[in-house]
């Protein structure tokens, strides 16, 4: 009768233990990734913020502490993606006796939304990862721009992710109708949204998104409104928020950090500090996601080899004159192909001199070894 009610009382604990790692967005890919490290004394924490050299947790027993990588962790880092960002599953070990852990491993992700850093070195950022839904928030103010949100769409595409787009401060938009229209024309198949923030107009949309167990990230420029959105969401001001110039709409990065907020039934937050510089990274298949119609066009040149410019039977050509495709569009997937191409080649550049390095180093060590023998 002991046993019984001790095994049952244990099965009862694994049951919470599993509703809580769930509700925290916890599944079968994340338990088969972990399943190694299960009888060697670790547990599984997701971030929930990051700082400069830390990072907060929080743990299957819902505890928040504060973590750093372990020294080995560090050490064997090829490189800034290998580091663990908001949103990731870690492998970690509790110190005793005070709110800290040591992170050991990023378990494998299954979404990552990246970009190019904004600098002249060709390194990849991952601003979030494992995220299920990627909300596009634009301002239908000055912030409003379309090859900016085909842009963000590109990336959301290649991330993983499911793309929504939110259009946000629809108090200060006057054609609406148009605007709609407009935003369709480049956002195809995604769904679009018009909402007020203020009045929280138009926030039934999230009803049909919110679910227990997902992530849900938030991406836009400052001042777009998306710290509002969350506070609105949380029913509180968990995020700080700031006006807009008047002139521009530009914001202040008022979001400084990202952080990841816990919404119980209805799933997990991220937000992200607005991006002013938004460069690609490995987005080839979030291109064509992105310009699918321009794709279809491409498939129905009349030869293989079409340059779509002056060839005959060239459906690229041929839509432009007619007005199927908008040129600017055209001009824009260009513009972003161009881009994937050089980043590409500048990518393949650093590997090689990397290789190059490695191969330095390892033919010295070798030396070393051989000139110790000798002697």
């Amino acid at each position: 009768m002991y046993i019984k009610f001790k095994l049952e009382k244990k099965k009862k604990e694994n049951s919470v233990v599993m509703n809580l790692l769930e509700s925290l967005g916890w599944d079968s890919f994340f338990e088969s990734n972990f399943h190694p490290y299960k009888s060697q004394d670790f547990e599984p924490a997701r971030i929930i913020a990051e700082y400069r050299d830390l990072y907060k947790v929080i743990t299957m027993d819902s505890l928040e502490l504060i973590a750093e990588v372990s020294g080995k962790f560090e050490y064997t880092a090829a490189e800034r993606g290998d580091f663990p960002v908001t949103g990731d599953w870690v492998v970690i070990r509790k110190l005793q006796n005070n709110n800290k852990a040591i992170i050991y491993h990023v378990l494998e992700r299954k979404s990552k939304f990246s970009r190019k850093i904004p600098t002249a070195k060709t390194e990849e950022q991952i601003v979030s990862a494992n995220i299920d839904i990627a909300f596009i928030v634009q301002g239908l103010d000055h912030n409003y721009n379309l090859r900016r949100l085909e842009r963000y769409l590109v990336m959301a595409w290649e991330s993983g992710a499911k793309p929504v787009i939110l259009l946000n401060k629809a108090d200060l938009c006057e054609d609406i109708e148009d605007v709609l229209l407009e935003v369709s024309s480049v956002a195809l198949d995604t769904p679009v949204y018009i909402i007020d923030s203020f009045s929280q107009a138009g926030y039934e949309c999230f009803s049909k998104y919110l679910e227990a167990g997902k992530t849900f990230v938030f991406l836009g420029s400052s001042g777009v409104g998306k710290s509002t959105i969350i506070n609105n969401l949380m029913g509180k001001n968990v995020q700080k928020t700031n006006s807009v110039r008047e002139n521009d709409s530009r914001g202040r990065h008022t979001t400084t950090n990202k952080q990841l907020f816990l919404l119980g039934e209805r799933g997990i937050l991220i937000d992200t500090p607005g991006m002013r510089e938004l460069q690609l990274w490995n987005s080839e298949t979030g291109l064509k996601e992105t310009f699918l119609d321009v794709e279809e066009l491409l498939k129905s040149c009349r030869f293989k080899n079409c340059s779509h410019e002056a060839e005959p039977g060239c459906a690229v050509q041929e839509a432009l004159e007619n007005g199927s495709l908008d040129p600017i569009r055209y001009e824009h997937y260009q513009k972003l192909q161009k881009e994937i191409k050089y980043l590409e080649s500048r990518q393949d550049e650093s590997l090689a001199l990397q290789r190059k390095w490695d191969e330095k180093k390892f033919h010295k060590k070798i030396r070393k070894v051989i000139q110790h023998k000798r002697i």
